[in-house]
């Protein structure tokens, strides 16, 4: 049985806690590997390398640290379809849709690929008689990544590419259902030319989450899962002092106004809905169609889509979806499909009982269409995070807007319209931190930044872009004077007179 153990400076490492956690490969519903689980003294140990090695990584020229990314994205090109293989093995998504997760994380170390221009402060010449101010942005020492396992190239490459670029050491706490990918991430910087200790993976539970929010050297954490978990990584590890950014659920919905192309809304639906099964934050998860008959039109199209849905093993270059990440997972899945018939709401297409020859243990789920759902509903409040859409019809514009702007969640939106002016306004009153206009997945490029609202987002910083330098640096303000005399003692504030 393979063994995955940690990453710590330059080197795999065992922690020796004797605790491991099965890695499934999701296609065929059997153990490939296990997963050693760290402790808080392994983790004590991770930072302390890091700790050592951060100062001469900061005190190295932006423009060689961005060297190291530039080699690092080549590496990245190189390896995509070994890479690509291996998270889909782990994760269950098929390889095309890998490919998708390690570029769109490619991107963001091409982003930080541009940090001496990103890390320049400002200046002001004569801000006083001889006096001049200047910033700068400086590194904040050890910071750390809790990532999911929905994105497990993607995300880790938000956090790293950006603080690793800006002068930090990183921690990574991956996923323990799919942890090889950040592992291999390691061995890549190690051939990039990073410096041993500056990026580390301990791989652990709830124990090195804790131990991270409470190790006094941490200085920052970036987190990506569900609502309830970041809440509480926000508030502990604000608790202790530490910046933090937690980014929680999503429940992101798709307006269709009556003047929409259907058949591109139907095209878009179908990718959006239920890609990557489903397991995406940003997933369309709630179509909102603007009149029952515009409801009505929409469902006799996406009706046989849904039905048509190829579902099988990840590595088979012909299916639409692969399998959902575990076992469990797949039953809650049922469980809040079979919550929403109890509800009252309309099964039009079920996805619950697929099954296929020689894969019988898999964690396949065929997809579903609901429709007749409403806001009291708690399939509709919670995040399925499966390949599940909803339906929630709306008389109007009003209606429609007042649906996402009263969930409990605020991650992304879509509008379908040709109106210019509709979507104008909606994208100025839609309480959501991402929006869409004819665009059903509105995740922002690298050189923006990533983040939702109300329980989708705990924290004052987005993810990557600038907000992800402002996040991972901090601020010094200086003011210089190079006087030719000693000048008379003055015992008020100084201002400018």
């Amino acid at each position: 049985m393979r063994e995955i153990h940690h990453f710590i400076d330059g080197q795999l490492k065992a922690a020796s806690t004797g605790r491991f956690h099965n890695v499934y490969d999701p296609s065929t519903g059997k153990v490939q590997a296990r997963v050693e689980l760290g402790s808080a003294d392994f983790l004590a140990e991770a930072v302390a390398g890091a700790k050592k090695a951060q100062p001469a990584w900061a005190a190295t020229n932006p423009q060689k640290r961005a060297r190291v990314m530039f080699a690092f994205k080549a590496l990245l090109e190189r390896d995509m379809e070994d890479l690509a293989r291996l998270l889909s093995s782990e994760h269950g998504k098929t390889v095309a849709d890998a490919k998708g997760d390690i570029q769109r994380g490619l991107e963001v170390i091409e982003f930080a690929c541009g940090i001496p221009h990103l890390l320049k402060g400002e200046f002001t010449e004569g801000a006083g008689p001889g006096i001049d101010m200047y910033s700068m942005r400086q590194p904040l020492g050890v910071v750390a990544g809790i990532t999911p396992f929905n994105f497990p190239a993607m995300i880790p490459m938000w956090m790293f590419g950006v603080a690793i670029a800006c002068g930090n050491a990183f921690i990574c706490k991956p996923s323990e259902k799919d942890p090889s990918v950040p592992m291999r991430l390691g061995e890549l910087l190690q051939e990039a030319g990073l410096p041993d200790g500056i990026y580390q993976v301990v791989n652990g539970d709830k124990a090195v989450v804790d131990a991270i929010l409470e190790h006094p050297d941490v200085k920052a954490v970036s987190f990506v899962g569900s609502s309830a978990v970041a809440e509480y990584i926000y508030a502990k590890g604000a608790t202790y002092g530490k910046r933090v950014q937690a980014m929680g659920g999503a429940k992101n919905h798709a307006i269709i106004l009556p003047d929409a192309d259907l058949d591109q809304v139907t095209n878009d639906l179908i990718g959006a809905g239920y890609g990557s099964a489903g397991e995406r934050c940003m997933a369309i998860s709630v179509a909102v169609p603007v009149t029952d008959k515009v409801a009505d039109a929409l469902i006799e199209r996406l009706k046989p889509r849904v039905e048509a849905l190829k579902v099988g093993p990840s590595l088979d270059p012909d299916v639409d979806y692969g399998p959902l990440i575990s076992h469990e997972h797949r039953k809650n899945v049922i469980r809040w499909i079979d919550k929403s018939v109890e509800e009252g709401a309309k099964l039009v297409v079920d996805g619950r009982k697929v099954s296929f020859q020689g894969y019988e243990s898999g964690f396949y789920l065929g997809g579903s269409l609901i429709d007749q759902v409403k806001p009291h509903m708690d399939s509709y409040k919670t995040e399925i995070f499966g390949p599940v859409l909803q339906i929630a019809r709306a008389e109007d514009f009003e209606s429609a807007i007042a649906l996402p702007n009263a969930h409990q969640y605020g991650n992304g939106t879509a509008i379908y319209t040709r109106n210019g002016r509709a979507a104008r306004e909606f994208a100025s009153r839609v309480e959501v931190g991402m929006v869409g206009i004819n665009v059903p997945i509105p995740v922002p490029l690298a050189y923006h930044s990533f983040g939702g609202w109300k329980r989708s987002a705990f924290g004052d910083a987005n993810q990557h872009g600038t907000e992800g330098v402002r996040f991972f640096t901090k601020v010094k303000t200086v003011t210089a004077r190079w006087p030719e005399g000693a000048g008379a003692a003055e015992f008020v504030i100084p201002t400018m007179k």
